[in-house]
Protein backbone atom coordinates (compact mmCIF):
# COMPACT_ATOMS: atom_id res chain seq x y z
CA UNK A 1 0.00 0.00 0.00
CA UNK A 2 2.80 2.41 0.87
CA UNK A 3 4.69 1.60 -2.31
CA UNK A 4 1.62 2.40 -4.40
CA UNK A 5 1.25 5.86 -2.83
CA UNK A 6 4.99 6.43 -3.27
CA UNK A 7 4.70 5.49 -6.94
CA UNK A 8 1.76 7.87 -7.40
CA UNK A 9 3.69 10.68 -5.71
CA UNK A 10 6.70 9.97 -7.90
CA UNK A 11 4.59 10.04 -11.07
CA UNK A 12 2.98 13.27 -9.91
CA UNK A 13 6.38 14.88 -9.31
CA UNK A 14 7.64 13.78 -12.72
CA UNK A 15 4.55 15.23 -14.43
CA UNK A 16 4.88 18.50 -12.50
CA UNK A 17 8.58 18.75 -13.34
CA UNK A 18 7.91 18.06 -17.02
CA UNK A 19 5.20 20.70 -17.26
CA UNK A 20 7.17 23.28 -15.30
CA UNK A 21 9.70 23.72 -18.10
CA UNK A 22 9.93 27.15 -19.67
CA UNK A 23 8.41 28.20 -22.94
CA UNK A 24 10.45 27.63 -26.07
CA UNK A 25 9.38 30.81 -27.86
CA UNK A 26 9.60 34.44 -26.79
CA UNK A 27 6.79 36.69 -27.92
CA UNK A 28 7.66 39.88 -29.76
CA UNK A 29 6.23 41.95 -26.94
CA UNK A 30 8.66 40.32 -24.48
CA UNK A 31 11.81 40.91 -26.52
CA UNK A 32 12.16 44.48 -25.30
CA UNK A 33 13.08 43.15 -21.86
CA UNK A 34 15.79 40.89 -23.31
CA UNK A 35 17.45 43.87 -24.98
CA UNK A 36 17.80 45.71 -21.68
CA UNK A 37 21.29 46.88 -20.69
CA UNK A 38 21.06 44.80 -17.51
CA UNK A 39 21.12 41.65 -19.68
CA UNK A 40 24.62 42.44 -21.02
CA UNK A 41 27.23 40.23 -19.36
CA UNK A 42 30.30 42.32 -20.11
CA UNK A 43 30.26 45.74 -18.50
CA UNK A 44 33.03 47.23 -20.67
CA UNK A 45 32.92 46.41 -24.40
CA UNK A 46 36.44 47.81 -24.92
CA UNK A 47 37.86 45.46 -22.30
CA UNK A 48 36.01 42.53 -23.86
CA UNK A 49 37.39 43.40 -27.31
CA UNK A 50 40.89 43.65 -25.85
CA UNK A 51 40.54 40.28 -24.12
CA UNK A 52 39.28 38.72 -27.36
CA UNK A 53 42.26 40.18 -29.24
CA UNK A 54 44.69 38.79 -26.67
CA UNK A 55 43.03 35.37 -26.73
CA UNK A 56 43.03 35.22 -30.52
CA UNK A 57 46.74 35.99 -30.57
CA UNK A 58 47.50 33.54 -27.77
CA UNK A 59 45.33 30.68 -28.99
CA UNK A 60 45.64 31.27 -32.73
CA UNK A 61 41.88 31.29 -33.26
CA UNK A 62 39.16 33.90 -33.27
CA UNK A 63 35.39 34.02 -33.23
CA UNK A 64 32.91 31.69 -31.64
CA UNK A 65 31.01 34.45 -29.89
CA UNK A 66 27.88 34.32 -32.01
CA UNK A 67 26.72 36.59 -34.77
CA UNK A 68 25.11 40.00 -34.81
CA UNK A 69 21.54 40.50 -35.80
CA UNK A 70 18.38 38.65 -35.10
CA UNK A 71 18.12 36.45 -38.15
CA UNK A 72 15.74 38.78 -39.97
CA UNK A 73 18.31 39.70 -42.63
CA UNK A 74 18.23 43.39 -41.78
CA UNK A 75 21.84 43.84 -40.68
Amino acid sequence: MASQSFFRALVFLVVVAATACGRTAVRASEKEFLADQVMVFDSDPHETASDDHIMSNREGAAGGHGAGGGGCGCN
